[in-house]
């Protein structure tokens, strides 16, 4: 034990802030109250201890500091009775000092070597290091006075943290000190305590002005302090490090710069300057691990960056270590271990020594590496790895939000530069997203996003069409019309016999004009005519006469009540066809989806699914859109059979909903065969796929030209409801759905009356032929 005396604070006046004086009266007052209730052999002890100080005179008046190294023997016993009875002294941080802790007058050696350290490093701080300690002393001393008269203690306790910089280690450690209190005690000087209004105190931690304000409603110099403190410090070093992750979970900062935070603390919980960490999120796109370059918290990724070793050499060792997450211990890298895993030549090239790896695991899934090395040759040890026990479920967790974050982010690019994808084709835009994010991350002149393109696909094309839309659109059209202009020319009649307006007479012989021409067809020119009248001429008129003669008010509102879009009779045909073919788009877009999803399982292809009068979809198979799956023509095969079969299901499906219709409407259906691979690309500015070249081109300017093409020298369209045309170029295209037409009859869904048809010559096309074929309504439906 040592009797030394150290100064702990520089300033003078700290401890000048209140008066004072050093004595063992309150550890008397303990050892008697303690006699009267211990009933153990403390007893004996206690009262052992009571009789030496009583028996020294000089102990039980006022001491000076200096004085009490002579005491040493009683100092000892008093730490005897005031710490554990196992404790070590050599382990133990543990002092007594004054009353308001300024100097330290016995102490373990253990406490004395360090406080000596840190008083000679503090010395040489600066005023403001000064000035902190002296407000942390104030409120120390508040802190006391407030537990003990108001047993209030909102300011701070009694316990402290502070940093130590090892100069062995290197590292830092952290500390807790606490000081005791219990043989201190405080005398008041005036009659009474003012009563305090403790709302008004309960930001003074960090808030000087309220300090102020405390110390006039408690001045320090109407109290004393009699007695002494005991110090203890505790070190909290691994504590301290778990408590910095999960500060940077609850702040939710997984960026680079808390990773610079993390791995700085799991070098203080590893105890060992020689020892440094790598942080290694498990970041894949499309399922397969990728390198995030920019993050440079890994050693790993680091090092292949500076020794050019390729990024293939360390995606393949992720997918393998992915698949077999163990522990990996290197400490020391030969010539052995790098022939079996290249990549260890990037890292011993950096200078390291020994490399290991941890798998981190969240709730059960690998979701990144805790890399250990050193430039040393260093065992990693169980004392290390239990160190470590208690970060890895936090740093769990920090990879977890760092792949969440990087998730967001990819989604957040792809919704930016493309739309909501497939997942048949979602994996290559993946993949140009984080070429994207790659290139220009903290890049302020961004590069635009790559063009996405399949080649090689083969396209599979198909119109459900309505039947005559644009006649029955047109017979609608014309059908309310008449009832809208009724309407008006009765409205007009009756409004003559309420008032006298001329212009009512004219308006009501353009009306019966426009009855006569609306008895034929009707185009598009017509109907915005109409609307002019009806807008400019016939409505500036109806609501100035309803404004101004009140009695009028009930036959306009009724007319225009008659055109009211959503309930009026005079859209009511158009209402009711529209309904009809929503009804007929609907139920067939439903098939389609359902079906195309289930065939999704055989190989995946990209399918595009349009709204036109009916239903138009394209599908494109092939061995890019699958990189990983063999693609074999059988699949093509297989996919237009489907083609057909669910061509025959939608027509019968459109003939059972004639009846459910208040609008009966019949469909077609088309299916254009085209046997040589294309390209696509998507555009991103109108955010769909589109073909890529010449040739590719005229694939496209077929589709949009044979939905109403006619059989040649005939006056009749190819599509005919009840009936699947399929149009081609090549007779190996017709034999192969021969092939499946067979097929299809023998199964009943389609009838025994193939045609096979030359089509007419359409603009820059020609030499299309065709199969057309009856499907059988009457079979029951089955399934391929």
């Amino acid at each position: 034990m040592n009797t030394n005396v150290i100064k702990i604070n520089k300033n003078e006046c700290i401890a000048c802030q209140i008066e004072w004086s050093l004595s063992f009266r309150p550890l008397v007052a303990y050892l008697k109250r303690r006699l009267k209730t211990e009933e153990t052999i403390k007893k004996e002890f206690y009262r052992f201890l009571l009789e030496k100080i009583e028996k020294e005179g000089a102990l039980a008046k006022n001491l000076m500091v200096e004085d009490l190294a002579q005491y040493k023997e009683t100092l000892e016993l008093i730490f005897t009775i005031l710490t554990p009875l196992m404790a070590n002294e050599k382990e133990l941080y543990w002092a007594l000092s004054t009353p308001v802790p300024d100097q330290i007058f016995f102490s373990t050696d253990l406490l004395y070597n360090f406080i000596q350290k840190n008083v000679e490093e503090h010395g040489k701080a600066g005023g403001e290091y000064q000035k902190k300690k002296e407000k942390d002393q104030i409120k120390f001393i508040y802190n006391v006075i407030l537990k003990r008269y108001y047993n209030y203690s909102a300011l701070t306790d009694n316990e402290m943290r502070f940093a130590y910089n090892n100069p062995e280690t290197g590292l830092t450690q952290y500390y807790n000190v606490n000081v005791d209190t219990q043989f201190v005690d405080i005398t008041y000087h005036k009659k009474e305590l003012p009563v305090l209004n403790f709302e008004q105190f309960s930001g003074f931690v960090n808030d000087e002005r309220g300090l102020e304000l405390l110390n006039e409603v408690l001045p320090l110099n109407d109290f004393k302090f009699d007695g002494f403190t005991v110090i203890s410090i505790t070190d909290v070093t691994l504590q301290h490090a778990i408590d910095g992750i999960r500060e940077s979970l609850v702040n939710h900062n997984y960026q680079t710069e808390a990773y610079e935070h993390v791995i700085q603390t799991l070098r203080t919980l590893g105890g060992n300057a020689d020892i440094e960490f790598g942080l290694l999120p498990l970041i894949t796109v499309n399922g397969k691990p990728v390198l995030d370059v920019d993050d440079g918290s890994s050693i790993l990724i680091n090092a292949g960056r500076h020794f050019g070793i390729d990024h293939s050499v360390f995606y393949e060792q992720l997918e393998l270590y992915k698949n077999n997450p163990q522990p990996i211990f290197f400490n020391k890298i030969t010539d052995e271990q790098i022939e079996k895993r290249p990549f260890m030549e990037a890292i011993r090239k950096s200078g390291i020594q020994s490399y290991s790896i941890l798998p981190v695991f969240y709730n059960g899934e690998l979701v990144g590496m805790l890399e250990i090395y050193s430039k040393k040759e260093v065992l990693i040890d169980d004392m290390l790895l239990s160190r470590l026990h208690s970060a890895m479920p936090l740093l769990g967790q920090l990879f977890q939000y760092r792949i969440e974050e990087f998730d967001t982010k990819m989604d957040e690019v792809l919704m930016d530069k493309f739309t909501a994808l497939q997942p048949s084709v979602q994996w290559k835009f993946n993949e140009q997203v984080w070429e994207f994010i790659k290139k220009n991350k903290g890049n302020k002149n961004a590069q635009d996003i790559e063009t996405v393109t399949f080649k090689n696909l083969y396209p599979l094309f198909g119109a459900i069409d309505i039947r005559n839309s644009t006649i029955e659109r047109n017979q609608a059209l014309k059908e309310d019309l008449k009832i809208q202009l009724d309407k008006l020319s009765a409205s007009l009649i009756a409004l003559k016999k309420s008032i006298k307006l001329d212009l009512i007479d004219k308006i009501l012989h353009s009306c019966k004009n426009w009855m006569q021409r609306t008895d034929g067809f009707i185009s598009s020119s017509e109907e915005d005519s109409l609307n002019e009248f009806l807008e400019l001429e016939v409505y500036p008129v109806l609501k100035h006469v309803e404004k101004n003669h009140p009695t009028t008010k009930e036959i306009v509102s009724e007319y225009f009540e008659s055109i009211n879009p959503e309930t009026g009779e005079a859209f009511e045909n158009r209402r009711t066809l529209e309904a009809s073919m929503q009804f007929i788009n609907a139920s067939v877009g439903e098939y389609l989806e359902s079906a195309q999803e289930e065939l999704q399982k055989t190989f995946p292809f990209y399918f595009a699914k349009f709204r036109t009068d009916g239903v138009e979809y394209d599908i494109y198979i092939g061995q890019e859109i699958a990189p990983d799956i063999p693609f074999d023509m059988l699949f093509l095969k297989n996919m237009r059979l489907w083609q057909l079969q669910s061509m025959a299901e939608i027509a019968r499906l459109a003939n059972r909903l004639v009846d459910k219709m208040e609008k009966p409407l019949l469909t077609t259906q088309l299916i254009f065969i085209h046997s040589n691979p294309i390209d696509i690309s998507f555009r991103n500015d109108e955010r769909r796929f589109d073909v890529e070249g010449t040739y590719n081109i005229r694939y496209e300017v077929i589709k949009k030209r044979i939905d109403k093409v006619k059989i040649k020298d005939k006056d009749e369209r190819l599509t005919q409801p009840g009936k699947i045309a399929m149009i081609y170029y090549n007779t190996f295209e017709a034999n192969e759905y021969m092939a499946y037409i067979s097929y299809l009859q023998e199964q009943g869904f389609l009838m025994l009356d193939v045609e096979m048809l030359d089509l007419e010559e359409l603009q820059g096309v020609s030499g299309l032929k065709a199969l057309r074929v009856g499907v059988n309504y009457d079979a029951e439906k089955q399934v391929m």
